[in-house]
């Protein structure tokens, strides 16, 4: 996965990791490096993993995302992923190929699903809350914010609640690995773990294969799907890798989104006082956490010979497009650096653009609306704790894997 050799300009090449976590720890200055980035150019060129383009700008990162004949969605990632596992269907894949499956997907998503979701996805919220909401002191990551996209996603598919514990620790080791494990033994770790992910995949999906309900996994296993060769059911490996990719694609980004929130509402008192004081601020409020901490830097590659940004990018180049960068571009957004939760219009690209743009993103609004409803409703004076300061990571989905709060206790 590698960027042609070619000369580019000096003072477009930057000394530029993703996945460095000094990005992240022991102050998390992403946001500072990615304007940095942006004010050099809407495309700059990083020597790491290779050699890639780094696209940072709105206008620019809007184009590649909907132009998906010139800028394929395949590699996603600059990192190889755990091996064996294939491309993530369907957002490794580039139309009509993945036209394809993503209508196979709709159903899970539709109108109607997302309604029936609402005062599950509820109950599912309180539930983490009440085994916390009386000890004035919970680690926000472990007790609510990775779990519950985890117990989400299960309700979405229709598998038993209980089977929680098993994804706990096997997604964090998919995507960032063990702590004090070499690259070699990490490596190990994450292919463990993302087959141990694909073991349960196949035993649910068995069971329904054989013993088909009414319920949403049974409607994806016996749907025939329209491809250009014809019609057919999809085959277990397809399905194993649609849920691989529902499940780390939603769990992760949802589990950052709500840690920013909680960070971002105790450092902006007011903005969370007119919160508790008008509750239909939440869905803006929602928003603007997306905007303000997208976690996603997308890859792409580009297909044939193209300029972007006056740059010239070669066919087979490998691009990122550092989504946290647009959405604080200035001549896209009013004071891009300020938290506005009543922002509007709120035009972000955190969901993406064009043919891939997150399916699941619908889901993601409902699930992240009612967490906060309820979090206001019940600990309204979180803060966080200042000797005991939040964890984050950086990667190509960056957020938080560890935020101790404290509040006063409730029922």
């Amino acid at each position: 996965m590698t960027t042609t050799e070619k000369a580019v300009p000096e003072h477009l090449v930057v000394d530029f990791d993703i996945y460095d976590q000094t990005l992240a720890q022991p102050v998390d200055n992403l946001q500072e490096r990615v304007a940095e980035l942006a004010a050099k150019g809407p495309v700059v060129y990083s020597t790491a993993y290779g050699g890639h383009w780094i696209v940072t700008r709105y206008k620019e990162i809007h184009e590649v995302l909907r132009d998906a004949e010139t800028f394929s969605s395949y590699p996603n990632n600059l990192v190889t992923g755990p091996g064996g596992m294939g491309k993530f269907i369907p957002i490794e894949l580039d139309p009509p190929e993945h036209t394809a499956y993503r209508l196979a997907l709709q159903p899970l998503f539709s109108p109607n699903r997302m309604k029936a979701l609402n005062e599950q996805i509820r109950d599912l919220v309180n539930e983490l809350i009440d085994d916390f909401a009386g000890k004035g002191e919970v680690e926000f990551i472990s007790a609510f914010a990775h779990e519950l996209p985890t117990r989400v996603f299960l309700a979405l598919m229709d598998w038993p609640m209980e089977d929680a514990p098993l994804f706990t620790e096997a997604t964090d080791v998919v995507l960032m690995g063990k702590p004090g494990l070499s690259p070699e033994e990490n490596q190990q770790a994450q292919v463990a773990a993302g087959f141990a992910m694909f073991g349960y995949f196949h035993k649910m999906i068995q069971e329904r294969r054989e013993n088909p309900g009414d319920d949403i996994t049974s409607t994806l296993i016996h749907t025939e799907v329209e491809f250009e060769d014809g019609k057919r059911l999809l085959t277990d490996e397809e399905l194993y890798r649609m849920c691989f990719l529902l499940l780390i694609a939603g769990l992760h980004t949802t589990q950052g989104a709500l840690a920013w929130s909680i960070i971002h509402l105790s450092k902006n008192p007011e903005q969370r006082r007119a919160l508790l004081e008008d509750e239909s601020l939440i869905p803006s409020a929602v928003e603007e956490i997306l905007r303000f901490e997208a976690p996603v830097t997308p890859g792409r590659r580009a297909t044939r010979d193209v300029e972007l940004g006056g740059v010239q990018i070669k066919e087979g180049d490998q691009l990122i497009l550092t989504i946290c960068s647009a959405n604080r571009d200035p001549e896209e957004f009013d004071d891009p650096e300020e938290l506005q939760i009543d922002r509007h219009p709120n035009r972000h690209l955190t969901f993406g653009g064009g043919p891939h743009r997150c399916l699941g993103s619908h889901l993601a609004r409902v699930e992240l609306t009612i967490a906060l409803e309820e979090i206001h409703r019940r600990i309204p004076d979180y803060e966080l704790i200042e000797n005991d300061p939040p964890i984050l990571h950086a990667s190509q989905v960056r957020g938080c894997m560890r935020l101790p709060i404290k509040f006063t206790p409730s029922a």
